[in-house]
């Protein structure tokens, strides 16, 4: 393993223990060279899997790209990090289980977006608004009404 600090290739595992969901392992480590220190994750990866655009194009899916997204969605929100970490691995396993080596953008959109609207309302909208590209105020209320039935004021 590379050191982020000094670019060492020279580093050593100090400690290793399963993340908090059992997804991953997790190394502390050490440089030889700087005596900088680190952590790094090691996950299980069941398949290659692909992702296609709605333009046809294909890239290779990214768990990074992923967790970043439904961070964002999940920013300021009050949400432990260690669900939003579950859920990230119940949305990888749910892809995986597809069984398919390519994935569209729409289902992962649609498998994610399953996932916030259990965990959050507040990040299931903000993601919606970004993947369901709201231009104008009328989108947000669009889907908010199908969010929820009318209310009667008797």
């Amino acid at each position: 393993m590379r050191c982020p600090f000094c670019g060492n290739t020279d580093t050593a595992v100090k400690d290793s223990r399963p993340s908090e969901d059992h997804s991953a392992i997790r190394r502390r480590r050490s440089c030889t060279a700087c005596g900088g220190r680190f952590t790094t994750f090691e996950r299980i990866q069941l398949r290659d899997m692909f992702v296609v655009k709605r333009d046809g194009g294909r890239t290779e899916f990214d768990r990074e790209k992923l967790e970043r997204s439904v961070r964002i969605a999940l920013r300021k929100r009050p949400v432990e990090s260690e669900k939003v970490d579950q859920m990230i691995s119940g949305i990888i396993r749910r892809l995986e289980g597809f069984n398919q080596d390519e994935i569209k953008t729409e289902q992962i959109g649609k498998t994610v977006m399953e996932a916030l609207a259990d965990l959050d309302p507040v990040a299931y909208i903000r993601f919606a608004s970004v993947y369901k590209d709201f231009q104008d105020a009328h989108d947000f209320g669009d889907f908010l009404t199908q969010l929820r039935p009318p209310q009667n004021d008797d």
